[in-house]
């Protein structure tokens, strides 16, 4: 093994030890599909609560539930995939571990993908799903997420749902406010959204 071999081996080694996995709270899948937190804190509550709010804006038909229902899931479910990924942070890390095939899911694509998935098996009524992309074709920064607008409302009033970036804890901002990523349609109401699973599969461990 030549020196540049060596020192790489040993610049990815330190990366990986200086990865932390990621502790959340626990989440239980119930028998229709949807995440539960044993206990929430008044935090998470208001936090969804505030995300709820935001989504109701989107549009004039919004249907209240609903938004409450998203809000609730975006938060939550990330929380449970942190815990089934063995999520490690910061999310760069993550992604090294992954595309080593030591970890079983976390790019921006999988979280993008399940996000979507967990989303379209409420039949939404008042909310379109999107997938946006950002800096596509650059392997260094290209990042997917979910993007949620109001039915029939155009990609660019979403709202983004992102738990890649904060490694399982959601980060969310209306798609034009967002300061890090400027986002494109990628697939979405009129285009190939990942195909759905019927009936809803449990990912295993509750």
């Amino acid at each position: 093994m030549n020196l540049s071999a060596r020192l790489l081996m040993t610049a990815s080694l330190a990366l990986v030890l200086a990865g932390c996995t990621v502790q959340t709270a626990p989440v239980m899948m119930r028998p229709d599909g949807r995440p539960q937190l044993y206990s929430m804190k008044p935090s998470m509550d208001r936090d969804i609560q505030t995300l709820a709010a935001a989504l109701m804006t989107l549009g004039p038909n919004i249907n209240r539930q609903e938004a409450i229902d998203v809000a609730h899931d975006a938060y939550v479910y990330p929380l449970y995939l942190a815990k089934q990924w063995n999520l490690t942070w910061p999310p760069l890390m993550h992604n090294v571990l992954r595309n080593a095939k030591m970890r079983p899911k976390g790019l921006c694509t999988d979280w993008a993908s399940a996000m979507i998935e967990i989303m379209r098996h409420k039949s939404l009524k008042s909310f379109d799903l999107y997938w946006g992309v950002s800096n596509k074709g650059n392997p260094w920064r290209e990042h997917s997420t979910l993007v949620v607008t109001a039915k029939g409302s155009p990609f660019e009033t979403g709202i983004i749902l992102d738990p890649w970036r904060n490694s399982g804890e959601l980060y969310w901002v209306r798609h034009l406010e967002d300061p890090t990523y400027k986002w494109n349609y990628h697939a979405g109401p009129f285009g190939p959204l990942p195909p759905i699973k019927a009936p809803f599969q449990r990912l295993p461990g509750y």
